[in-house]
This record gives C-alpha cells, structure tokens and sequence, in this order.
C-alpha cells in the first residue's frame, strides 16, 4: 500500500494493499475501498461509503459527503461506487436521503469531469459521461451509455434514457427519451436520434433506421403522444419497445 504521510486514514476504514493515496487525501471510517483505487492528492472520502475496483480520483473531489439537504439531520445513508470510474478535480457526489431511498449510486466505467455534482439519491448508470460542471439534483436517474454536456443542469425527480446525449448548457426539467439528441436554442428540444453516438456503441443499420422512424412519428408527425405511441406499438423491436416503456412510465412529461 502507498499511503503518503500526509493522508489522514480513519480507524476502521477498509483500504486494501493494492492503493495508492495521494497527499492530504482524506479516508472517513466507515468507507471501504476496492482494490486498486488511486487518491491522487486533496481527496476527500467520508460517511457510509462503498467503493469499487480501480477507480481513479483527482484532486479535490468530494465522495460520500453530506447531502445538500436541509432535512438531513446526520442519518446513516449511503453512496456507491462500481469499478473502473474516473472522478476528476472538485467533484461532489452526495451521499443519500432517508426519504430518497438512502443510497446515492454511481456504476462502473464512467467519466465525471471537473467540478460536476451528483446530488442525493441519485442513481447513475454505467458508461456514463458528465461534462465539465455538469449538475445532477436529488433523486434523478440517469441510466446506461449517457452523456450530460457542460454546464446542463437536470432538475430534480427527472430521468434521462440510456443513450441519450444532453448537448451543453441544457437545462432539464422533464424527461429526455432514450436514444435522443437533446439540446437547447431558445427552448429544449429532442432533435432526434443520438446517431453519432448509436454508430460507435455499434448500432446495425437496421437499428438506426427502425429508431428514426420511431422517432418520426414521435417527434415530427401531427399525431398527439397517445396517437404516436399507439403507431409505436405496432413497430416490432426491443429498442421501440424501450423507448415506449419509457414515455408510458415519464411522471414529468418528455422533452419533444
């Protein structure tokens, strides 16, 4: 194990040999590390705080620490961390509310750019990616293969769909459909399918074009949403399916 000097490691935290921190990192006694992990330096781990394997942290973040909550009155919540992510300089990732579910959840192999925030009772798929200053309220749910660009706030209580990339300085205050590309001019707008994205996570052909026209009928035809699901549901394909289930399930509208 490489701790330096000047790191503060409490009594009863779990950090296996294979680690490295950094200077005046500190370690809370209730955080229990994966193997492998690295605490560049100025990183601050607390509260009830598991993380996984090979994770990388820069300079100044902050995992696990108190929600910004005026409710929240010191319970024993939880944040959760999966393996292989990268959490740039002066992040903040909240840990959870009792009234939220109590955990704040992060998976594996995403990138958390500089000063993005992940608040309380979050839960944040895998692959994903937060720009620069990027900001997640309480309670929001982004799943699988996201990006969120720069300086997008998403409000709270929204889902963001897998594969849905949030172009910078969107402000999110519904949901954003799986697939799509989302960004703001004067107002928030689905300007389709995320295609750029879909071809390098390996999309077939076939894939792109059903997703297109799927997304025809749902953002550019006459037809009301109850009429454009019921045209969805007769097109055959799990990715038709996803996209309807998500829309059926939306408590805060989806941005068109």
């Amino acid at each position: 194990m490489s701790i330096h000097p000047s790191a503060v490691i409490a009594p009863g935290a779990r950090v296996p040999e294979s680690c490295t921190i950094g200077p005046f990192s500190t370690v809370g006694p209730e955080v229990a590390l994966g193997e492998g992990c690295t605490l560049i330096s100025h990183v601050v781990l607390d509260g009830r705080t598991t993380i996984g394997s090979r994770n990388v942290f820069h300079p100044f973040c902050c995992v696990g620490v108190a929600p910004q909550d005026l409710k929240y009155r010191g319970e024993p919540t939880e944040t959760v961390l999966g393996d292989d992510n990268t959490i740039r300089e002066s992040v903040t990732i909240s840990r959870g509310t009792t009234k939220g579910g109590g955990v704040t959840r992060l998976g594996s192999n995403c990138l958390i750019m500089a000063y993005a925030h992940i608040g309380h009772d979050c839960q944040v798929g895998s692959h994903v990616i937060m720009a620069n200053a990027a900001t997640l309220a309480g309670h929001v749910t982004i799943e699988d293969h996201v990006t969120v660009g720069a300086f997008s706030p998403v409000h709270q209580f929204c889902t963001v769909g897998a594969h849905a990339y949030i172009g910078g300085g969107t402000i999110v205050t519904q949901d954003v459909l799986p697939f799509s590309l989302t960004s703001a001019r004067r107002e928030n707008k689905a300007f389709g399918i995320n295609k750029v994205g879909l071809v390098r996570k390996g999309f077939s052909a076939k894939r792109l074009e059903t997703l297109q026209k799927a997304f025809r009928l749902l953002l550019a035809s006459k037809m009301n949403t109850t009429q454009a699901l019921e045209k969805l549901r007769e097109m055959e394909g799990e990715d038709v399916a996803l996209l309807v289930r998500f829309v059926e399930k939306s408590q805060r509208g989806v941005i068109r």
